[in-house]
């Protein structure tokens, strides 16, 4: 039995590597707030989600795959967790038999197989069941086509079957086998027999009339005896033993896969319910193919943030279709970061079948995701800032491929802006000549300026707005680079309020606010 609930034709791999540059992604982004969202400290749910985020998808219709599923986890939250229940009770069951130290005999084995089955068995019934109560519920292929398999090979002849088996495998009535002499008169083709009815007649209990059969009884204290009966016996049951055991190990991965398939939903559920438990936004995104290099979101906002914070976040308007460049700049802590984060996010989420946080996305694949941010300073002191950003951004050129997107932030602020505004043009040239679509987070005016008066590519120009009073609204919006960044205003906030505190006045020429 398979589950198909990740993958149209295929099962999740749990074991999958992950990409080049995830402990970098997963820093900057800060997505272990978000996987926590999920797991809900299960430590399932985060490795899963943790899979199924970072190693997504890059086919369109497998994408969307997911999401009919997911929609049918969010219409019936309450009978996915108990499948999901279902599965974990089996495994832990299996997991409290005792194995014993004999383990390796067939009676052994015979034993704990037949317990194991029994406890699959009863949880079989329990999904069938839910599959016979729900099945009108869900609309996704993919529970459809799993319904649908949990009830043609889950049947009541099929319960009945595997109930009569393994209750004769309990032997109450003794083990019949047949065997014949080899040689040396050992015995050799050990077959084992159905057993004898349990109800016996009159006949039998008295030994007259000639008899087709000789016995003989082992005294109590004759332990040679009961170990070469329990030899025999042992001779018997063994093909049994050995194929119930097999019968068993398949029916626990089948519980295994589904646990682990669900475990996604599972995630995605409970950060459901925080965000939404918060009034946050959320859609099913539109995924698009990697040629259509799309990205236009409404309302697109930091899920990390929002499930930090105790208050509603702000979410920001993008239409950047066709526009390999986005570059973005403005006020200091005007939410450039927090914007940046939430593309990333949302490219994460989408690709891993999730609904993101926005309140529409149309988005395209990309072949992976990568992130260079502003690190602090190397507290070894073995390299400098700048040498230290250029090792990472080789890193990172070693691994990238066309159709893939990076994000950046303040990358090579750690020199002086022209230097610094150099080396990063020339490395965003070749990005996106080789195919790679760019978010770039600067306050470098000469590097952003120069992609703006002399565009050669198509690029989107956005800036953090600031209201007359300095009052950061944390909203970007469509418009040209500024050769300032307001850094008055963060230092009014932070000095002004000390004495009446006042920043020093600017050497000629400068405009008294920080252009970095």
């Amino acid at each position: 039995m398979k589950a198909y609930l990740m993958h149209p034709e295929r099962d999740f791999d749990a074991e999958q590597q992950f990409p080049p540059g995830v402990e970098a992604l997963t820093q900057d982004l800060e997505l272990n707030t978000l996987l926590n969202a999920m797991a809900g400290g299960d430590s399932l749910l985060f490795e899963v989600a943790s899979k199924a985020l970072l190693c997504g998808l890059r086919d369109p219709a497998a994408i969307t795959y997911r999401q009919q599923i997911l929609r049918d986890c969010l219409a019936h939250p309450a009978v996915v967790r108990e499948i999901y229940d279902i599965a974990v009770q089996a495994i832990l069951g299996e997991k409290r038999i005792w194995w014993g130290a004999a383990s390796r005999y067939p009676s052994s084995i015979l034993h704990r197989a037949v317990e194991a089955m029994n406890i699959f068995v009863a949880a079989l019934k329990r999904l069938r069941g839910l599959a016979d109560t729900h099945a009108a519920d869900f609309r996704s292929d993919g529970f459809t086509r799993f319904i649908g398999m949990i009830t043609a090979e889950l049947s009541d002849d099929y319960f009945a079957l595997v109930t009569d088996h393994l209750k004769r495998l309990k032997f109450r009535d003794g083990v019949l086998v047949s065997a014949r002499l080899g040689e040396g008169n050992t015995g050799t083709g050990y077959v084992l027999r159905r057993a004898r009815p349990t109800r016996r007649g009159l006949a039998d209990l008295i030994p007259v009339g000639n008899r087709s059969a000789y016995t003989f009884t082992i005294s109590d204290r004759d332990d040679a005896g009961a170990r070469a009966l329990a030899e025999l016996s042992d001779q018997g049951i063994n093909h049994v033993a050995n194929a119930l055991a097999q019968s068993a190990d398949h029916v626990l991965s089948f519980f295994r896969l589904l646990r682990t398939e669900l475990a996604f939903y599972i995630g995605a559920l409970n950060a459901h319910e925080r965000l939404a438990a918060k009034g946050e936004p959320t859609c099913f995104p539109v995924p698009l193919p990697q040629a259509e290099a799309a990205f236009s979101a409404a309302g697109l906002y930091d899920p990390c943030l929002a499930l930090r914070v105790g208050t509603r976040v702000t979410g920001n308007d993008i239409s950047a279709d066709h526009k390999p460049l986005v570059m973005i700049t403005g006020a200091n802590q005007g939410g450039k970061s927090t914007f940046l984060r939430s593309v990333g996010l949302a490219q994460l989420m989408m690709q891993s079948g999730m609904f993101v946080a926005a309140t529409a996305l149309r988005a395209s694949v990309c072949q992976g995701l990568f992130t260079h941010y502003k690190r602090e300073e190397d507290a070894t002191m073995t390299s400098g800032k700048l040498d230290e950003e250029l090792a990472r951004m080789s890193d990172i050129t070693a691994h990238i491929t066309g159709g893939s997107l990076l994000l950046c932030n303040e990358s090579f602020a750690s020199t002086n802006e022209r230097e610094g505004s150099e080396i990063a043009r020339q490395i965003v040239r070749a990005l996106l000549g080789a195919g790679i679509r760019v978010f770039y987070v600067t306050h470098l005016y000469d590097l952003a300026q120069g992609f703006h008066t002399k565009p050669a590519t198509p690029a989107l120009f956005l800036r953090a707005e600031r209201q007359p009073d300095g009052q950061r609204t944390f909203r970007l919006a469509v418009g040209e680079p500024l050769p300032t960044s307001h850094g008055k205003d963060v230092y009014q906030d932070v000095f002004g309020a000390l004495a009446g505190a006042t920043p020093p006045a600017p050497p000629r020429g400068d405009t008294g606010d920080d252009p970095r």
